[in-house]
């Protein structure tokens, strides 16, 4: 029922920053948290970030430190900051809101 749109995505070299954003509309649900997924090619889907609608953040140990998440409530939008990105984090990345999921968006990481 919620509809999710991710942007930001592209190419960038290893240390460099991309912010994605995650447009939502619909109905969200505080018992949800907005959360970032990640799918590189050949794994598995695997969290990144999430806020829940009190403003606590949770992240992978892998982006910890490195990303940062958050959200415009009144405004239904979550963002992503990717500070110093390495190569690893290549992957596909998706906005979710249970178990909606956006189409993602393409982040690559090369030197």
């Amino acid at each position: 029922q919620v509809q999710l749109v991710e942007s930001g995505g592209g190419l960038v070299q290893p240390g460099g920053s991309l912010r994605l954003s995650c447009a939502a509309s619909g109905v969200i649900l505080s018992v949800y948290v907005m959360a970032w997924y990640r799918q590189a090619p050949g794994k598995r889907r695997e969290f990144v970030a999430g806020i829940s609608s009190s403003g606590y953040t949770n992240y992978a140990d892998s982006v910890k430190g490195r990303f940062i998440i958050s959200r415009e409530h009144a405004k239904s939008m979550v963002y992503l900051q990717m500070n110093s990105l390495k190569p690893e984090d290549t992957a596909v990345y998706y906005c979710t809101h249970g178990d909606n999921w956006g189409q993602g968006t393409q982040v690559t990481v090369s030197s």
